[in-house]
């Protein structure tokens, strides 16, 4: 089985049971984000600088890899006109759930997001890429195809894990302590193959340089003018150095 079609039935269990990250905003949320007051998150626990982004109003936003129901709705609330592109149809329900349940315009899309030759070159004014392509085992196409849907002077906004994280051993470090065990590049698969992580009910995970994360973007023709770090929680790591890393870049 290919890692795209893994990860795409993993992620729909993922919905159906629960996970943090499948849990639809509230109409509370929506009905501040109506109102301007409104955040989101790249990572896990630090909002988005407000500057980062342009004014959202009639904004065209493409939330890449971006299901849930979280952030697309805030945006859409907040004046945006909001596409999500996914690999999980569940997730993209979320999207769906939310937007028919506070009279939202959000257009939803399945799709590897490696590939965006659905969407014409500069359709885009801004791509909300949160946290997510650690599932996925090459990430440079991201940036080449986020790059070439952007329109000039148009804004991407990425999180990502920190390489650092995928240098520990899990099992270890659940338990408090801190092996240093893979190397990066750190694939799930080669290190425990797809029917251990079938048995463990999780998506195949990807630990990638900081040369593919950073120069990616750079090579791929964007600037980068912004960048922050975050925490993972719960995580004996974080004790030591933040595990996430989120960027502010620009297509000249």
């Amino acid at each position: 089985m290919d890692i795209r079609s893994f990860n795409r039935e993993a992620w729909d269990r993922q919905a159906q049971s629960g996970n943090r990250w499948t849990l639809p905003v509230s109409p509370d949320v929506i009905a501040r984000a109506r109102a301007g007051d409104w955040s989101v998150l790249l990572t896990e626990n630090k909002p988005v600088p407000r500057d980062w982004f342009p004014t959202m109003t009639g904004l065209e936003l493409l939330g890449l890899a971006c299901g849930g129901g979280q952030q697309g709705p805030i945006f859409a609330a907040a004046g945006a006109q909001v596409t999500i592109f996914d690999n999980s149809p569940a997730q993209l329900a979320r999207d769906r759930e939310v937007a028919g349940r506070d009279s939202l315009n959000i257009q939803t899309v399945e799709g590897d997001m490696r590939d965006l030759s659905v969407f014409a070159d500069e359709s885009f004014d801004l791509i909300f890429h949160p946290v997510s392509n650690l599932f996925i085992h090459e990430i440079r196409p991201v940036w080449r195809e986020a790059y070439r849907v952007l329109k000039k002077g148009g804004t991407l906004l990425a999180g990502f894990m920190s390489p650092v994280f995928y240098l520990f051993d899990w099992e270890d470090m659940e338990q408090g302590i801190l092996t240093a065990k893979h190397k990066i590049p750190f694939s799930d698969v080669e290190t425990y193959g797809l029917e251990r992580l079938r048995q463990e009910d999780r998506p195949a995970e990807f630990g990638h340089s900081l040369t593919d994360q950073l120069s990616g973007q750079m090579d791929a023709g964007f600037v980068i003018t912004g960048m922050y770090e975050d925490f993972h929680s719960q995580v004996k790591l974080s004790e030591f150095i933040p595990t996430y890393l989120a960027t502010r870049a620009i297509k000249p």
